[in-house]
């Protein structure tokens, strides 16, 4: 089912690249979509951006299949900081607001939350809990639902969490975190940077008011690319933050200042897009899940790392999550003589993996094969 050619990947002539959780490899067709708008820009400058609305409509319209929405729900950033830096300016707290989040979210979804405060809003952060009970003291793991639950007060206006950490690779349930919001008359806002892609998220159904992304982890995009989803009722919440030609419903009409913006999410790309970045992330969203569909690669995922953990010597390398208590698109691997000593080991033999949080995560997408897996498993076992 899934085509896993070279020359569509080509990072698999060198490396077996297991770190989707970081940047990842750029798909092949996407490269030559990226490459062919940018000579087009050479040779004939301003006529390439007569494509400029067809390009981020498609783009708009792919994202909307995947995440099962209407295409006004969607806009392109340039990666997540920027879209909650959008979310967080704009939305209307008054002082003695709350936001809660992770004491240990990636800093796209802490700092535009903590520069709040200047506004008189607090950031309560949840704290970290060992969920395994086996983790080493002090390493992030998780958040629960009961200290959020415990933590919300009459004045929590805002949830802002991550689908899936960065560092443990913790996925949250998030059914029940969004009827719990739901519930409470709070705004949902993940960040999703470590699932669009590879997990199954449809914000409409979960009542959702906003998701970002980036677009160079398992979406394979470029770098310098990311999607936005705002519901309508909490795009309407919104005030502006950035604001340009773009933000306006008048378009090329640059000498009418009438103030008119987008109803829909369009209002975000408040400036020129880089469309020929634009084109890549599209080209990558419409062939790979919106193609194969996020459930298949989401099953393909688990495969790999069903084979990788049967050739994984647990006597020695342990798993934070245990596949059969939890499932997630990051395995953390807990490993003798750090994971940074043995990230670089694996380099040398050709195999990338990344370090974070004191685990070495291991990472796999639907185009790695069997024999990646398994030779991974091999290298780790042997040091």
């Amino acid at each position: 089912m899934f085509d896993k050619r070279h020359e569509l990947f080509p990072v698999k002539d060198t490396y077996v690249f297991l770190s989707h959780c970081s940047i990842s490899p750029l798909y092949k067709p996407a490269l030559d979509e990226e490459l062919a708008l940018g000579d087009a820009q050479s040779r004939t400058g301003v006529l390439v951006y007569g494509r400029y609305d067809a390009i981020l409509d498609r783009l708009h319209e792919a994202a909307a299949g995947v995440l099962r929405t209407s295409p006004d729900n969607l806009a392109f950033v340039k990666n997540t900081s920027e879209g909650m830096g959008l979310i967080a300016g704009g939305y209307p707290f008054t002082p003695g607001d709350q936001v809660i989040s992770y004491v240990h979210e990636y800093p796209a979804n802490h700092y535009p939350w903590k520069l709040q405060e200047r506004r008189g809003v607090e950031l309560v952060l949840l704290p970290n809990r060992d969920i395994t009970g086996s983790a080493p003291e002090g390493w992030p793991v998780a958040w629960t639902l009961e200290d959020l639950e415990a933590r919300v007060t009459p004045r929590t206006r805002l949830v802002a969490l991550s689908h899936v950490q960065f560092a443990s690779g913790h996925a949250a349930d998030l059914k029940p975190l969004a009827e719990f919001c739901a519930a409470h008359a709070i705004d949902l806002v993940l960040d999703v940077a470590q699932s669009l892609g590879c997990l199954p998220i449809y914000p409409e159904e979960l009542s959702v008011a906003a998701l970002v992304s980036s677009g160079w982890k398992w979406l394979l995009g470029p770098v310098g690319t990311g999607i936005l989803y705002t519901s309508e009722a909490f795009r309407h919440k919104l005030e502006p933050v950035l604001v340009g030609a773009e933000t306006m419903r008048q378009g090329l009409h640059y000498l009418d200042h009438t103030w008119d913006p987008h109803a829909s999410a369009k209002r975000f790309e408040y400036s020129t897009t880089p469309i020929a970045l634009a084109a890549a992330l599209e080209c990558c969203v419409r062939e790979l899940p919106l193609n194969y569909g996020v459930e298949a690669i989401r099953a393909e995922i688990y495969r790999l790392q069903d084979i990788f953990f049967a050739a994984l010597d647990r006597r020695r390398v342990r798993p934070l999550f245990d596949p059969e208590m939890l499932r997630t698109p990051i395995v953390s691997l807990i490993v003798p003589g750090g994971a940074e000593t043995m990230r670089r080991k694996l380099l040398k033999n050709n195999v990338i993996c990344t370090e974070r949080g004191g685990y070495l995560r291991v990472a796999p997408h639907f185009y790695n094969t069997d024999a990646e897996m398994e030779r991974a498993a091999g290298l780790i076992n042997a040091h």
